[in-house]
């Protein structure tokens, strides 16, 4: 029987610094298109609902993705797992700008969605393993602060870029900014402190996990039996609520009567500054408060400030979505951090799988029909939606509470 130490402070801070790092690699190429849905509906005369697929497809074939690639790392180490998919993310993107058609485009998405699994789907788990229970919530708040750092900086240099170099240029200059964060995160990662439980348990060889490993059981109570329903559910609904909301938000800030500018549009997503600072913050709020207490409040946070941006007045619609952007962030830390302290030791790498699943369908179903809903009926019904969709991601989290 091997016994882990908990790593010394010194690899602690590597460990985020590098996960960090990765995230936003990741979250800013998964992104970067948000920023110009308005332009790729011109460019390729596409309607909203249709613009919005190219984050809907990159997100759903990462969901897709995701519990093969838990496997994988089970096999190869989740290290590598991390390194292939930052560098294999990054290096698509730089070719997302030479897609000759749509159809094409969204083809490279899917793929790129494919790789960015390596990180989503992986590194909860490896900061687990990495960093152990006690320092968890704190490093998972981090890293998912790195993850809204790459989302801001991806979608406001997309948007920024757009301008003087259009949708094409915009994209190319978010990938090259991803490859170098990608660079240091491979360079960075420490290596895995131990093997996936489950591939290589004692007296048994190493192999996958499957109907007779020790994963295959664990998992299936840790979903049902462990209260981790509750934070699957946010990870879906919260998340298309999120992105359709997002989604949304270019078009209408373009749209009469506020007719603002790519660049002076994208400026929504210093948003994404609150959302860093909530993330960050929201290990020490489940502390104090409890996982439901804290992810009930943050769900409630993001319910008022996506009723505030129904207001025509553009302060009043920044104020919101900053509002709904931080207690969004602070949700999915505390939901992401509850399935990885909670879920079996044998099933965590799974476990944190089907969360980043749940998340990843929520942003590419929702996020899509975010979208649809928006171009036909306009910005009070989206809201309206993703308030009930929040609504019902809070009654699952108080339900949770009373089964477990």
């Amino acid at each position: 029987m091997v016994v882990l130490e908990a790593p010394p402070v010194r690899d602690t801070r590597r460990v985020s610094a590098a996960v960090a790092a990765a995230g936003v690699s990741s979250f800013a190429l998964l992104y970067a298109p948000q920023p110009v849905l308005p332009q790729l509906a011109a460019g390729f005369r596409l309607d909203p609902g249709s613009a919005s697929l190219t984050i809907g497809v990159a997100t759903g074939a990462l969901a897709v993705a995701v519990l093969p690639v838990a496997w994988l790392a089970g096999l190869v180490g989740r290290r590598r797992v991390i390194v292939w998919s930052v560098l294999a993310s990054a290096i698509i993107g730089l070719l997302l700008p030479l897609a000759p058609s749509f159809s094409v485009l969204l083809a490279m998405r899917a793929v790129q969605g494919v790789a960015v699994a390596g990180f989503a789907g992986v590194a909860a788990a490896y900061l687990a393993d990495a960093v152990g229970t006690a320092r968890l919530p704190a490093a998972v708040g981090a890293m998912i602060a790195g993850n809204s750092v790459g989302g801001m900086l991806g979608r406001l240099g997309a948007g920024f870029a757009a301008g003087p170099m259009g949708w094409h240029g915009a994209l190319l200059v978010v990938a090259v900014l991803s490859l170098l964060c990608a660079l240091f995160a491979a360079l960075t990662l420490p290596r895995d402190h131990a093997p996936e439980p489950g591939s290589q348990t004692p007296g048994r060889g190493s192999g996958a996990p499957g109907r007779g490993s020790p994963d295959a059981g664990p998992v299936r109570r840790a979903r049902l039996g462990a209260g981790l329903v509750g934070p699957f559910t946010v990870g879906a609904l919260a998340t298309g609520a999120f992105v359709a909301l997002y989604n949304a938000a270019g078009f209408r800030l373009a749209a009469p009567p506020l007719s603002l500018a790519p660049a002076a549009a994208s400026l929504v997503f210093l948003s994404y500054a609150m959302g860093t600072a909530s993330s960050a913050a929201a290990g020490r709020l489940a502390q104090r408060l409890g996982w439901t207490k804290a992810l009930v409040t943050a769900l409630a946070v993001t319910v008022a400030g996506s009723v505030l941006t129904a207001h025509t007045s553009l302060p009043l619609i920044a104020a919101g979505f900053a509002v709904l952007t931080a207690g969004f962030f602070a949700a999915h830390a505390i939901a992401n951090a509850w399935v990885a302290a909670e879920a079996p030791p044998s099933a965590r790498g799974r476990a944190a799988g089907v969360y980043t699943l749940c998340y990843y369908l929520g942003s590419g179903l929702g996020g899509t029909a975010g979208g649809v809903v928006y171009g036909h009926a306009g910005w009070a019904w989206l809201i309206g939606l993703t308030s009930a969709w929040l609504v019902l991601a809070i009654v699952a989290v108080l339900m949770t509470r009373r089964a477990r």
